[in-house]
């Protein structure tokens, strides 16, 4: 019996010769189903006994495996809110209640995925805390959510979670649900008008390793090594070693049908050169064990923040951040199927490193999703630079996503443009939107051949397209391709 598409998470469980029927905490009441593709159902029995799945309409069977595993899976389904139930008989029954079909997304990273909507460990509370949790009242909006937990080896089933329900105030303030998933969630489901599902397996303060599988690092030769989880000894606080989250946090979910995946993670990988590569090995390892070929993966840029306080001497060309940022960009470029958000218009405070604008977070993403998943005439990128000519001594720029045309956010010149000569010393240049091009010059350069924008960990720019949409930073040097 094969059990392609199904987590190796599952290889770990072994059940006694009476096991009794068992699903793994994913399924649950309250829960959606993926529409429009093949939904895998799976959990464990008596080894040998024979296990029928029965929903909307839909009679799968097989038999339990030698070490008491079964898999089936459903047909494609069609979006429904009305809700349905699934049964599962196997000597014994499972009956699970109050299932809607529709969007599954996942949501993961770190802090800025796991804050919720509410203050939380000192954390500022996001804009219109009060009044967006007293309005969210979304029936057909469903959560669920991953609590921490640790493992050296992939888990069949989760440790710690709360199952799924629908949304409320009550529910997102009981959960503390990530806050940019659940505007996220609800933006899908206001604009496709069908059932929304999003679980959120999140941890604050952790890099993208210990998210990846295995699989993921044995794809990229330069990441090989850590495909196997070092020896965490007697520490029991081992969530910086490689696999550690994902063997307890996304395996035990991994096959489980979802439309995409969303990631808000990054500040922890701050100071990496191979970022990008990092993310090729996330994304390539999670699409692997969930067997649904290249879903649509869409992250978060990081935010400026004062990471180097001006007390040390601030230096942008010793700055990690700005290049960190290019390596994010070149993630969205390289990566099937993949796309990004720019946030660097969304801080409100640079000493805080939770921007609490999370709504526009959520938005943003959801627009990417719109866009380039569901087929809607939605711009879902800002403008992104594409070539330089250097000119009588000014440079003459040229972008993508100039979606109705270039423009000042705020109406003011434009901000935090420079620019240098061979000797690569920049100085701040002045901007000026010129059509579909920015002109960039100064005085003191006569002969320019390169120019940079936003390379500061505290750059707020305003070059928008008019839909809104924050320009990349970038550097005409090294362009992101």
């Amino acid at each position: 019996m094969k059990f392609s598409g199904l987590t190796s998470a599952l290889l770990s469980l072994t059940f006694s010769a009476q096991a009794e029927l068992k699903l793994p905490a994913i399924f649950g009441d309250n829960m959606v189903l993926q529409q429009q593709q093949a939904v895998p159902v799976w959990g464990w029995a008596t080894p040998g006994a024979e296990v029928t799945v029965k929903f909307s309409g839909q009679t799968k069977a097989t038999h339990a495996a030698t070490d008491g595993k079964w898999l089936v899976k459903l047909d494609r389904l069609k979006a429904s809110f009305t809700p349905q139930t699934l049964v599962i008989n196997s000597g014994g029954t499972k009956t699970l209640t109050n299932i809607l079909v529709g969007e599954v997304w996942l949501g993961s990273g770190q802090s800025n995925m796991e804050k919720p909507i509410g203050e939380q460990r000192g954390q500022k509370p996001t804009f219109n805390a009060e009044a967006e949790l007293a309005a969210a009242h979304h029936p057909n909006l469903r959560l669920f959510l991953v609590e921490k937990a640790l493992a050296v080896k992939p888990l069949a089933d989760l440790q710690k979670f709360k199952g799924w329900e629908p949304c409320r105030s009550n529910v997102l303030e009981d959960m503390h649900f990530s806050a940019a998933a659940y505007f996220f969630g609800r933006e899908i489901l206001t604009n496709l008008n069908v059932p929304v599902g999003v679980i959120v397996s999140s941890w604050g303060g952790t890099r993208v390793e210990p998210w990846t599988p295995p699989a993921g690092f044995e794809k990229i030769p330069s990441l090989a090594n850590l495909a196997v989880m070092p020896d965490p000894g007697t520490n029991k606080n081992f969530n910086r070693l490689p696999t550690a989250l994902y063997n307890a946090m996304i395996a035990p979910i991994a096959g489980f049908g979802i439309r995409g995946a969303i990631w808000y993670q990054g500040e922890s990988n701050r100071g990496e050169t191979n970022y990008d590569t990092k993310m090729s090995a996330l994304v390539g390892g999670w699409r692997e064990v969930w067997n649904e070929g290249n879903f649509p993966f869409y992250f978060v840029q990081i935010a400026p923040f004062k990471y180097i306080k001006e007390a040390t001497n601030y230096s942008a060309e010793a700055d990690p951040l700005p290049r960190f940022w290019l390596q994010q960009s070149r993630a969205a470029r390289q990566i099937k199927n993949a796309g990004m958000i720019v946030t660097t218009d969304l801080v409100d405070d640079l000493n805080d490193i939770h921007p609490r604008n999370k709504k526009e977070v959520g938005h943003r993403l959801a627009l990417l999703a719109l866009d380039k998943t569901y087929g809607k005439k939605v711009v879902s990128s800002g403008p992104a630079f594409r070539e330089a000519k250097f000119v009588k001594g000014k440079a003459i720029l040229k972008f993508t996503h100039t979606d109705g045309g270039l423009v000042s956010k705020d109406g003011q010149p434009l901000t935090w443009f420079e620019i240098a000569g061979a000797d690569k010393k920049f100085v701040p240049a002045g901007a000026k939107i010129a059509g579909d091009t920015v002109e960039v010059s100064s005085a003191a350069v006569t002969k320019p051949t390169v120019v940079r924008f936003a390379w500061n960990q505290m750059a707020q720019p305003n070059l928008f397209n008019e839909a809104r949409l924050p320009t990349e930073p970038f550097r005409t040097d090294e362009p992101v391709k």
